[in-house]
This record gives structure tokens, sequence and C-alpha cells, in this order.
């Protein structure tokens, strides 16, 4: 591909904006296959379609997978915190309206910005930490009401934001030595015998069990099963080729509407909407986001 990453900025967008129409839509079947799978089972899918779409493509490219061990290595450990961090969301959505779920895990960035700070020494100033507690406060307006009706279960997306947080991190340390698409397809392909050495721990029984596998009943949870891993792998994709096209300044504030999308979903499927309070704290989190792009990009424009 000969043009440079920001040269088609409206194609980076629409890239964006499929991101965000179709990870809702993954964590809605995650939502409705939950009951009925072993979590095991459901992460496996996604990492089979993950590996089967996404390692293909990035060969037909002429992309490198295996750059260096060190990239490899890297590689394993986003690998160990994807699965952490899906297994966590996958079990939230059991338990949580869609877009509450999504919503806690949007204090992601904010995390990544002290993360940044205290990890790897990035400069954050007095406004972009305010924001961040903003941003807590809001998220805690999430979680409160989800909290009284659900219990610990609520605090979950909390703990995939911390994880992804971290997933994040580990990403910006090799993203410049491997192709995005062959990052994808290298996670997946390490993801399987991570997922595979799991089938052999010793678990608590439940209903569905923790780790197993069970045999579709029929075609629709079938198709749902094989939707659920195309969808978030195809999702992810779509982010990785859009910031090729579009500076991630430009694209950042995109991210923000996978929680109205969210909220459409979990109506129109679930039939849940947010409370007042989460809805408020919907608000205030966008808005505290919202105001961190914007200050990394006048930022980043004064440099």
């Amino acid at each position: 591909m000969t043009q440079s990453h920001a040269d088609r900025p409206l194609l980076g967008i629409v890239l964006m904006l499929g991101f965000c129409l179709l990870i809702p839509f993954s964590d809605a079947l995650a939502k409705m296959l939950g009951d009925r799978f072993p979590l095991w089972q459901l992460i496996m899918v996604r990492f089979l379609a993950q590996a089967g779409l996404l390692l293909p493509l990035a060969l037909w490219r002429g992309a490198v997978i295996f750059p260096s061990t060190r990239v490899v290595r890297l590689a394993a450990m986003r690998s160990v915190l994807q699965i952490c961090g899906i297994a966590m969301m996958f079990s939230a959505l059991r338990f949580l309206p869609l877009a509450d779920a999504v919503a806690i895990a949007f204090v992601m960035p904010f995390i990544m910005l002290i993360l940044g700070h205290y990890v790897l020494g990035e400069e954050v100033g007095p406004r972009r930490l305010a924001a961040c507690t903003v941003g807590f406060i809001g998220t805690l307006m999430v979680v409160q009401p989800s909290f009284a009706a659900v219990g610990w279960p609520a605090l979950l997306p909390l703990a995939v934001a911390v994880v992804f947080a971290l997933f994040m991190l580990v990403t910006r340390q090799i993203a410049k030595e491997i192709d995005p698409i062959a990052l994808q397809g290298l996670g997946g392909i390490l993801g399987l015998p991570l997922l595979g050495a799991l089938w052999f721990l010793p678990v608590m029984e439940g209903s569905p069990p923790l780790i197993g596998w069970i045999a579709p009943p029929d075609q629709g949870a079938l198709w749902l099963l094989l939707a659920l891993g195309i969808t978030g792998s195809l999702g992810h994709l779509l982010m990785s080729w859009s910031l090729r096209f579009a500076p991630a300044s430009t694209l950042a504030p995109m991210q923000y509407l996978e929680i109205p999308m969210a909220a459409l979903v979990g109506l129109v499927l679930f039939a849940e909407f947010p409370n007042g309070l989460a809805l408020a704290g919907i608000g205030v989190t966008i808005a505290a986001g919202l105001y961190i792009v914007a200050r990394e990009r006048r930022l980043s424009r004064a440099d």
C-alpha cells in the first residue's frame, strides 16, 4: 500500500465506524450465547476465527508473521491479556446490560493515560489528570446501579479496562515492528495453545460448565457461534486498517460511538436501557474522554 496512513482520513473514519457497529453486535452475541455454551468454548471460537481469518490475509499481503523473538514474546503476553480481557467481558455480559458493560469498560483510556505516566514515563498534565478523575466518577455512576442489582459482577468491566489498558501498552511496544493484521493473526495462533492448556485445568462445574465443548443443538446456534468469531475478528481488523488511513487523533473520538450503539443494540435485542444515573454517568464518561482526546490533539499540534 503506497499511500501514507493519513492520506485518506475519510476512509479511516468509515472503517472505524464499521468497528463501532460490529463490536457491540459481537458483545451481544456473546451475551446471547453465554447461558448456552461454556465460556472457554466462546473464547476458543473467537481465537479460531481470528487466526483463521487474519493470518491468511496477512500472509497474502506479504507480511512477516515472526519478525523477531522479542515481538513473539510480547505478542504471547498480549494474547494472555486478550484472553483474560475477553473472558471477563463475556462473563460480565451474562449479568449486566450491554450498554452498561461497554460504558464501564470505557474507563480504559483513563487507565492507559495513568499507566503511560507511571510505566512509560509519559508526561501527563493536571488537566488530563482532572479529566481522568471526572471519567472515573462517571464510570462509578454507571457501576452503582449495576452493582446494586447484580453485586460483584458489575466490577468485571473495570477489570476488563485494566487488562485491555495493559494490552494496549504491550501493543504500543511492538506496533512499529510488525504489520497490524499480522499482529492480530499472530495473536490468534499464539492464543490457541494457551486456551488448549486451560482445557486440563480442574474447574467447578456450572450450567453451562466453565470449560468444555457443547455441540450446537441446531443450525441457528451454529450460525450464532460463527457470527461471534467473525464479527469480533472483522471488527478489530477494521480498527487496524482504519489506523493506516487516518491518525489516531482523528479516529479516537469515533470510538465513543460504540457506547450509544451498544445502548441501541441492547434496547432492540434485550429490551435493556441504562437508567437515569447510569445514563448520566455515560454522558460524563464520554465528555471526559473526548476532552482528553481534544487535549492530546492540541498538544501534538503544538509539538
